[in-house]
This record gives structure tokens, sequence and C-alpha cells, in this order.
């Protein structure tokens, strides 16, 4: 019995020591930001609460937040040229991080896929090849490009890229239909569904906290981050019969050959139009951490913790 005592007395002793460590601020929110060259003001107190709200939960997320960064360290490198030739803002790049947190393989409930979550059908409107031995959405470079086309098809639409992103999330003909019928011009003043109404906040947060993320808490070694996986390319235009035996006759396996092509998604190609693609193989050495070149996309990702 002293002994059961004795134990409840020690637990007891640690939750509370716990709880008295146990740190949790409330995260510092800007008066306003910059977004896509567009200053958004949260003076307003709905504006206020709404980014709060985001921003407070992506700063309590830490491991998806956390993960996201040092995974745009690896493939920003691929994403951010595209979006310059395409004349997209890079405050775009954090979309596909709030639609993903940039995880190669994301697949949601509705089988949307990809960084940028296409749904098939917008997929192959915008060119992206969707099958059962093909899924285009999860090459990085093309579903990138369809972003930027999509993208900019919408702010042609609506002008403004707060716009865009409830449009991106609740559909083009929803956000037109309701700015017409609640005789408004921006999506700020629009009353939405849930989900679209955060979404832009959620945007605006993903940004706040990526480029300056010492700020809230986040310390991260230049080592710790993912870098890009140096490759070379190998043209295919005909059939596969076996990829796992095309991948060892090109001194690779099929896992990493999967990990670096994730569009392919069966064990062979028919490849019945004799249509070319490209597959990327690691250069000698590349797949090993202590051979690469450790390179900070963004400096701000490893600056030390800043007083708030």
């Amino acid at each position: 019995m002293k002994l059961l005592t004795s134990l409840i007395s020690a637990l007891l002793i640690c939750g509370q020591t716990a709880f008295a460590q146990f740190n949790a601020p409330n995260p510092t929110i800007p008066s306003s930001i910059t977004f896509a060259g567009q200053t958004v003001n949260f003076d307003r107190n709905d504006m206020y609460e709404r980014f709060d709200r985001e921003l407070t939960a992506l700063a309590y997320t830490h491991g998806n937040t956390l993960l996201t960064i040092k995974r745009a360290n690896k493939y920003f490198p691929i994403m951010s040229p595209i979006l310059k030739r395409y004349g997209v803002p890079q405050d775009l790049l954090y979309l596909a991080c709030i639609e993903s947190y940039l995880d190669p393989r994301a697949l949601s409930p509705s089988k949307a896929a990809g960084f940028w979550q296409f749904v098939p059908a917008t997929a192959k409107q915008y060119g992206l090849e969707v099958n059962d031995y093909v899924d285009e959405r999860y090459n990085i470079e093309k579903e990138t490009e369809a972003a930027c086309k999509f993208l900019l098809s919408l702010k042609n639409r609506f002008g403004s890229w707060e716009s865009v992103a409830a449009a991106y999330n609740a559909g083009n003909t929803r956000i037109a239909n309701e700015l017409d019928s609640q005789g408004v011009r921006s999506t700020f003043d629009l009353y939405l569904p849930e989900e679209t109404s955060r979404y832009m906040f959620r945007l605006f947060a993903m940004k706040e906290i990526m480029e300056n993320p010492a700020k809230y808490g986040f310390t991260i070694k230049p080592s710790q981050l993912y870098n890009p996986i140096n490759c070379r390319t190998v043209t295919v235009s005909g059939p596969v019969d076996d990829w796992q035996k095309w991948a060892q006759q090109h001194g690779t396996n099929y896992m990493t050959l999967r990990d670096l092509n994730p569009w392919i998604r069966a064990k062979n190609l028919p490849n019945k139009t004799g249509k070319t693609y490209q597959i990327l193989l690691p250069k000698k050495n590349s797949l090993s951490r202590s051979s690469q070149t450790a390179k900070v996309f963004n400096p701000a990702w490893t600056q030390q913790k800043t007083k708030q």
C-alpha cells in the first residue's frame, strides 16, 4: 500500500511539473502582410480573428509545419522557376503547401492528388495524363505547370489573388455566383462555407510562418533541411514490360525509381501511343546525405529564434 501511495505521489508531482513547464504563448499577429504584391490589413475584427485562428493552428501543428519547411528546401528549387516562367507570384508556392504539406504522395479522400491537389477532371483539362499506369499529377514539374495555367485563368476571371485562392478551393463557378448574389467585389466580404472562408487565411498564415519560422518558435539547422536529389534523365518512348527489371538494368532499384518518379503508377507501362516520358534516375552517390552539398533555398528557414 505504501508503495502504491508513493507511486501515485510521484506521478502527481511529475504531472504538476510538466504542467508548470508547459508554455503556449499566443503567436504575435502582424497588423498586415503583403501577399502577391497586395497589402492585406487585419485591423477589421473578423479579418484579425480569421488570420489569428489559422496562424495559431499552424504554429502549433508542429509536425506538419516543420515537415513542410524541410520539404520546401527540396522542392521549391524545382517549382519556383516554373512560377517565374509563367509570371505567377512566388507567394502562390504556399498554396501548394497548404494543399498537400508538400507530401509527394498526397491523395485526398476526394481523389485530389499531388502537391497542387488536382482532381482527375481538372488535371486532364490542363493536359495531364491520368490513368492506371501514369498519373502526371505526381510529376512535380508538369503539375506545377498545369497549376500555373489554372491559377492564371482564375486571375484573369476574378482579378484578385484572394478570390483566386477561394475559387481554387471552392470552384470558380461557385465563387463567381456568390460574388454576384451577395453584391460584393472581394471574397473577404463573402459569407462562405467555413472551409473556403478559412482557406485564404490559412494561405496567408503559411506564408507568414514559412518566411519567419524562428519568430514562431521553429528552429531548424541547415543540415536538417531536405535536399534535392541530383538526377540524370533517361527517355522512354515505348512500352516497359517490367519497371523493376528496367530499374535494375539502369543501375537502380524499383523503390528508388518510384520515389523519384511517383507519376509511375503500375509495374509496367503499355504506352501504345509511343508517348515520350522523361525518367529521373539518381546520379552516383546523390542519395547519400553525406555526399550532398547542403543548400538553403530561403535563409530565413535556418535563422535563430528571435524575441517576440
